[in-house]
């Protein structure tokens, strides 16, 4: 049974108004949210470096701190006994450099006061780079 029979078909529209109104609102946000670089606003010739390797390489203090509370510079065993007596022993110890890393190795049941101690000196004998070393857990 055909029950169409004296209609004709109806051919879908595709109505593109909507699509094109969509489309202007997003031109619309991409134009305002864009950046334009302005290259021509000033001519600036930038300075070229030729970067080469240090000459030398920073001179390194191993201060060890041990869980007793003694203390080694580069292996070698030190009294600590004030803050500006250690320091010159790491004025000592630097043969003159003005600006040694110190490396601090304490051991990890060391008490806190016997790095502050050495961090202390280091500020004394006028020594800000300090490191600390560590290993890691496997």
């Amino acid at each position: 049974m055909n029950f169409r029979r004296g209609r004709a078909r109806e051919e879908p529209d595709l109505n593109l108004i909507p699509l094109i109104d969509i489309l202007i609102v997003v031109l619309i946000f991409l134009f305002l949210t864009t950046t334009y670089s302005r290259y021509s606003e000033l001519q600036i010739n930038l300075p070229t470096a030729g970067a080469g390797k240090a000459e030398e390489k920073p001179q390194i203090l191993n201060v060890a701190v041990d869980a007793g509370g003694k203390y080694a510079i580069n292996g070698v065993p030190v009294v600590y006994g004030s803050p500006d007596a250690f320091a010159e022993r790491l004025r000592e110890a630097a043969k003159g450099n003005k600006e040694p890393i110190i490396a601090i190795s304490a051991d990890a049941a060391a008490t806190h006061q016997s790095v502050v101690n050495v961090m202390e000196s280091a500020r004394i004998a006028g020594f800000n780079h300090i490191s600390f070393t560590t290993q890691s857990r496997r």
